[in-house]
């Protein structure tokens, strides 16, 4: 039909308004603020802490089963003031750090191979996942034969922890990359290694981090069970001094410090995936 000033207006459109239709809103979302967020994730610690603090006072928790917050502070400005925390922060720190290394450079190198060649999954692939469903902690005696009680039997274990995570990311990440742009590349000139570098290695970016995540968490917690192989030195050996001693004061500083190195190796990687996928960040903001 046409209007008055002879223009053609479809039926449909004179009659949305008397249907009850209405023009689609968008919604508007509100940016949070971040103090807000801060402050809602450290609601729960200092519940924990609270309510850790609560036992203590009322006796329902005794200083035989777990110190209190105030005897586990001054247990910590004890083991500052003559050294010893220092000491075995920076010796398993060092432990841990050489163990993710050696691993996830070992995990990325095999997940690269094995997810962009066809000959390097049906060589490897089979061999490393039949590995990967052995537990780390059943190699303890056999690297206790291999190595002896040093510090290479130690790190070796926190790099066989570590790398299996980090060969099932990049795999799958590298497995996942546009065949049709590798293809592209390659009809550009491209040798195989720049192909790695300048598409596969960022399109698996996201795999990556997720499993250089999972490669830290794991090292920590090699890092408990390597410790416990005869150490002279280190959070574990903190931790078998004050067993021997009843001071569950320092145990309870030892686990905290674990705790704390988690949680540590978790903020690197979010850090991490902020710098280099900032787009990621946008993405998840505008989905909230």
């Amino acid at each position: 039909m046409t209007t008055a000033t002879g223009k053609f207006t479809p039926e449909g459109a004179r009659s949305a308004p008397t249907s009850g239709l209405v023009a689609p809103r968008g919604r508007r979302r509100r940016p949070r603020p971040r103090a807000l967020a801060v402050t809602l994730r450290t609601i729960g610690p200092l519940a924990l802490l609270g309510g850790w603090a609560l036992a203590s006072a009322t006796g329902a928790l005794t200083q035989d089963v777990l110190a209190s917050p105030a005897q586990v502070a001054q247990a910590v400005g004890e083991l500052w003031g003559n050294g010893q925390l220092t000491d075995a922060l920076s010796v398993s720190l060092t432990r841990a750090g050489l163990g993710l290394f050696f691993g996830a450079t070992t995990g990325l190198v095999l997940g690269v191979v094995t997810g962009f060649t066809r000959l390097g999954e049906e060589l490897l692939d089979s061999a490393i996942q039949v590995l990967r469903t052995v537990p780390f902690l059943a190699l303890v005696p056999l690297f206790m034969v291999w190595f002896g009680i040093t510090e290479t039997a130690k790190v070796a274990l926190i790099g066989v922890a570590t790398s299996f995570p980090m060969y099932v990311s990049a795999s799958g990440g590298v497995r996942s990359t546009d065949r049709k742009l590798v293809e592209a590349m390659r009809s550009f000139g491209l040798g195989r290694w720049a192909i790695v570098r300048t598409v596969v290695l960022p399109g698996a970016l996201p795999s990556l981090l997720s499993g250089l995540r999972l490669s830290m968490t794991l090292s920590v917690i090699a890092l408990i069970a390597a410790e416990e192989i005869n150490s002279t030195e280190g959070i574990g050996y903190l931790m078998a001094q004050a067993q021997n001693y009843s001071r569950t004061d320092v145990l309870a500083v030892c686990i905290l410090i674990y705790g704390l190195l988690g949680l540590a190796a978790d903020g690197i990687v979010r850090l991490l995936e902020r710098v280099l996928m900032p787009w990621r960040q946008v993405v998840q903001g505008a989905s909230r």
